[in-house]
């Protein structure tokens, strides 16, 4: 090789243009990478990059909406919101108890100063005390305790003003849900929980704990439907929340205007519920289970009774007009979402809803309890216009068919027979399907009717066969209220077709026993009867409106299901129920179909019977089904059936069952009498409540 330095030197600048260009190639292809990577920034990214930002750089705080209101048929508020300023004590880490008790005594005096003077609405120190909860037995000690809402203006001024003085105190507006003092269908409304308390213990909740939508999302301590109609329609009572919106530095400190979006009122419910006939059968019921239990009539006396329920449900359109569980209680005690466990412990008999679930009375002990029947009871003598129907339909006897009711049947194999008997061992003698129905005739049912099945079908398909013609009738199956908890009953004639024969369940079926059905089961059973086959859906609301007042939703009738007979075996089952002897009816200006029944239910190694009573009228062209239950009642006749007649009475003023109601009848007379006499006239009050 030539050590030849020129060569070398062209050499050498010829690596170092090579080296230079190629380090101007890797710059310049870094530099058109960093370039693409800043417009993607700018152009793609960055619209959501600046929302994220501006995310980030505000804040947003959620304001709870006003709950919508409840009132009944004819507008009158059962449940309603209101916005009030409230007082909240917060129990502070270095807490003392004499402290607190102190400041209890120095709101005292303010409460009695400058508060309402409404006796209902005087606190005193113990109250204060009680709602302060320094025990903790409702709160922990960081939540704020609600001390007392509704605070007049001279109240939140002078607590305003000596704000230093009062540790750990803080006025809040909020809005508080009452309820009628009257205690209207209390039960069917429902009452609230705090939202934390139950978002876990209802899937409904957990989902609403996962909305992304900051207006529909909840508030720990918002209060929030939990049974009743309050729970069902929660969606449309609630509304929206309101948003405080405001920007804020690294610092979190507020360098702009607010912006606030007002929260949007629920919507409200007006129910089919009419005030003065559901309080007249809560009164009615209450008044008959004093007369009952302390009756010295021995037709009469039921010692046991301790509750009762009842159901009226219009015959064509299920709108659900009265529906008691009794007795029942004061809603405002859930003022707050909470109750102590006192008052739980007073209340919990009758939270429940004993027209659609099953509940017991309140006894000293559970074990007394256990010795008695529940809201769930037989239909007993009522099911015997459903049973003749399904005989008639079955082909196992005619309209004009007869048996001779000696006083028993028997069944079952030699020497090991079982008697079915009459009330009182009356025999009846020779009787057709209606006089079947009017007398009550447990052998024509047992007879003609349950084990003529067994033979035509020959085993357990008969008894499936009889399944079928429950449900058809609502028995059994959920009545489709949508009321959450709703019972379908408790069946128990597949259970004695397996343990004993499907002879003794279908016997024993039909007259009524080996199942046990709701109140509103058995409305809606009864209405079936009036309308001929039409199985209605229980109806709660009659429309929705909103904030303004502008209907937002309306509710037709709805039919479930039908069931197809003959018309004269409508008229067959028609002609017994016009016969059935009943207390309590005299001198309607009515006319009525009904049927009693006396259910049988063993507990605790007795018998108790229960009244039971259905009914409907007028006769012709029926409006108003009714159905009622008083367990440990007796006979249904004397037990159950005087109720029923001050519902339909109570119905009739409102209402008309022939027409004009009777409370417009009132008005007439009086007008006629103010202008004839120039007074008023005295407004007749017999079938109010």
């Amino acid at each position: 090789m030539h050590d030849d330095p020129q060569k070398r030197e062209i050499t050498n600048r010829r690596h170092f243009s090579f080296r230079l260009n190629f380090f101007f190639f890797i710059v310049f292809g870094l530099f058109s990478v960093l370039i693409i990577q800043l417009a993607i920034l700018q152009f793609v990214d960055g619209p959501k990059l600046s929302a994220q930002g501006s995310k980030k750089s505000t804040r947003s705080v959620k304001i709870a909406p006003i709950r919508g209101n409840i009132y009944d048929s004819s507008g009158t508020p059962i449940a309603y919101s209101t916005s009030t300023q409230s007082l909240y004590f917060t129990i502070s880490p270095d807490f003392k108890r004499d402290d607190s008790e102190a400041i209890a005594e120095k709101l005292a005096d303010v409460f009695n100063k400058y508060g309402d003077k409404d006796p209902k609405k005087v606190m005193t120190v113990d109250d204060i005390i009680r709602q302060m909860d320094l025990d903790f037995r409702i709160n922990t000690i960081s939540t704020p305790r609600r001390i007392k809402s509704g605070l007049t203006n001279k109240e939140v001024a002078y607590f305003m003003e000596h704000r230093t003085e009062f540790k750990g105190i803080d006025i809040v507006e909020e809005s508080v849900r009452n309820y009628s003092e009257d205690t209207v269908a209390v039960q069917l409304v429902g009452y609230l929980k705090k939202f934390k308390g139950v978002r876990e213990s209802l899937d409904f909740y957990k989902a609403k704990g996962e909305e992304d939508d900051a207006q529909l999302q909840y508030l720990d301590e918002e209060d929030v439907g939990f049974d009743g109609l309050e729970y069902m329609y929660q969606d449309i009572l609630r509304g929206k929340n309101g948003l405080k919106t405001y920007p804020v530095n690294n610092a979190e400190r507020i360098i702009g205007p607010v912006q606030i979006t007002n929260p949007q009122k629920g919507d409200d419910l007006y129910l089919t519920i009419n005030r003065n006939v559901q309080l007249t059968t809560e009164t009615a019921i209450m008044d008959q289970i004093k007369k009952i239990s302390t009756s010295t009539n021995r037709l009469e006396r039921a010692e046991y009774a301790k509750t009762g329920y009842a159901v009226a449900m219009e015959v064509n359109t299920g709108k659900v007009i009265s529906m008691a569980s009794m007795p029942d209680y004061d809603p405002n005690i859930f003022a707050g979402g909470k109750i102590s466990p006192e008052d739980y412990s007073n209340f919990e008999a009758v939270l429940s809803n004993g027209t659609i679930r099953e509940v017991f009375a309140k006894y000293a002990t559970d074990k007394e309890r256990n010795q008695h029947p529940s809201s769930l009871v037989p239909p007993g003598s009522t099911m015997k216009p459903l049973s003749i129907l399904i005989g008639l339909k079955e082909k196992l006897f005619t309209t004009s068919s007869t048996y001779n009711d000696t006083g028993a049947f028997f069944f079952g194999a030699e020497g090991h027979q079982v008697r079915i008997g009459n009330a009182s061992n009356h025999a009846y003698g020779l009787l057709d399907p209606a006089s079947a129905i009017a007398h009550s005739s447990n052998p024509f049912m047992a007879a003609m009717v349950g084990n003529q099945m067994y033979k035509k079908y020959n085993g357990k398909k008969g008894v499936d066969v009889w399944d079928s013609y429950m449900k058809e009738f609502g028995l059994g199956v959920l009545t489709g209220s949508g009321l959450r908890g709703e019972s379908k009953g408790t069946i128990d004639y597949y259970h004695e077709a397996e343990t004993a024969s499907s002879q003794s369940a279908l016997v024993r079926a039909a007259f009524g026993q080996q199942a046990r059905y709701t109140t509103l089961q058995l409305a809606q059973y009864a209405a079936m009867l009036a309308n001929h086959g039409k199985r209605m859906k229980p109806q709660f609301v009659n429309e929705i409106k909103d904030a303004d007042g502008n209907v937002v939703q309306t509710f037709q009738p709805e039919v479930l299901n039908t069931v197809e007979f003959p018309d004269n075996y409508w008229a067959e089952i028609e002609d017994g129920m016009s016969r059935v002897n009943v207390q309590g009816f005299e001198g309607v200006s009515y006319t009525y179909e009904r049927k009693t029944g006396t259910a049988q239910s063993d507990v605790a190694g007795r018998r108790a019977d229960n009244a039971v009573f259905i009914a409907y009228a007028p006769r012709e062209n029926p409006k108003l089904a009714v159905a009622v239950v008083i367990p440990d009642g007796e006979f249904g006749g004397w037990g159950a059936a005087p109720i029923a007649r001050k519902i339909f009475d109570a119905y009739d003023y409102e209402f008309g069952l022939n027409g004009t109601p009777g409370k417009l009848k009132d008005q007439a007379n009086n007008t006629a009498n103010t202008g004839t006499t120039g007074t008023t006239g005295t407004t007749g009050t017999a079938n109010q409540p």
